[in-house]
């Protein structure tokens, strides 16, 4: 049976002291993403219980197995006894075996994805050249993390963005979570958490809403530029809609976080109101567009850069002291 995992939307980074997937990751000079189709190796071994398969998932693959069956499906230790049936009966559930089967047709060209993964990357090795290229994977979690990223490897789950109007995600998830399992959410995903593993922020006592939101925001911002987005309310995934209300509430929003004292507050629960994905819980008296916190966080940044033109973007990600960047910027406290 499915755990109960598979109800949460889930974005989760693992760590990885030390990755080896037949060498180094890429260099500046010879940026060429192939995405290792280790979904299909999973296919062949749950539909046809292929040994072959099995071997090939463990001798090539190595760390994403262990990653899989220690961290995403946490099912115990990729040395234990019995491990591999125990796997293979985790995903012989029969909405699983639906589940693997749509993904697979979904997304027998992974082309696109690497075009775009090229693309992006090239960009961002020109303003940070000492940044890693990871080695891509390609797998199912059975909706457990869309992403996992480490030091030189990174998978992200081909059943979490199956599109919004995927009939198996009703059951499981609300529709604000459907929207962002659309397949054109997997290159924005992989670099924001990518970026987030090498730039970290971690929560610790005295972290602000400031502090979060700027984080998070300089990460979106970059993203938008890497990814050629045309504005950050496309990054975000925002509709018409919530794009204009965005545009026409924005004055009103940092005056509602001034007055209320929510920029420099502590309270995980205050810093959640304005990161969360749910778009239900409203601020300024009425609901507003997830995330929202974030989105502010991208206009601080991006007011930032527009008074600093020689900061680059290697600076950006390096810098942490966000009360002194806000003073920097047009938005005054």
């Amino acid at each position: 049976m499915m755990r109960k995992t598979i109800f949460i939307l889930v974005l989760h980074l693992v760590a990885l002291s030390s990755c080896h997937w037949n060498g180094e990751g890429g260099k500046a000079a010879d940026v060429d993403i192939k995405i290792a189709r280790y979904d299909r190796l999973q296919y062949e071994y749950v539909t046809m219980n292929s040994f072959s398969a099995l071997q090939k998932m463990n001798t090539d693959y190595p760390q994403a197995t262990k990653l899989l069956i220690e961290d995403v499906l946490a099912i115990g230790k990729v040395n234990d006894t019995n491990i591999n049936d125990r796997m293979l009966e985790y995903y012989a559930d029969s909405t699983l075996l639906t589940l693997m089967c749509d993904a697979e047709e979904a997304f027998k060209d992974l082309s696109w994805i690497e075009e775009k993964l090229n693309k992006g990357f090239k960009r961002l090795k020109k303003e940070v050249p000492t940044l890693p290229v990871p080695r891509f994977y390609a797998q199912i979690s059975a909706l457990n993390q869309s992403v996992v990223v480490g030091d030189s490897i990174l998978g992200f789950s081909i059943d979490k963005y199956m599109g919004t109007h995927y009939s198996l995600y009703k059951r499981f998830y609300y529709d604000y979570q459907c929207r962002t399992m659309n397949p054109d959410r997997i290159v924005p995903d992989c670099f924001t958490f990518y970026l987030l593993s090498h730039y970290p922020l971690s929560w610790q006592p005295g972290r602000t809403l400031l502090d979060m939101i700027m984080h998070r925001g300089k990460i979106n911002w970059v993203v938008t530029h890497v990814l050629g987005y045309e504005s950050f309310e496309e990054e975000m995934g925002y509709d018409n809609q919530e794009a204009q209300w965005c545009k026409e509430h924005k004055e009103a929003l940092w005056e509602t976080m001034l007055r209320n004292g929510h920029l420099y507050a502590t309270d995980p629960l205050v810093v959640r109101t304005y990161i969360r994905m749910d778009p239900f819980i409203p601020i300024m008296g009425e609901k507003t567009p997830a995330s929202i916190g974030i989105w502010m966080g991208i206009q601080l940044v991006d007011e930032y850069m527009k008074k600093h033109p020689d900061m680059t973007i290697k600076d950006l990600l390096l810098a942490t002291d966000y009360r002194q960047m806000l003073t920097d910027t047009n938005f005054k406290p």
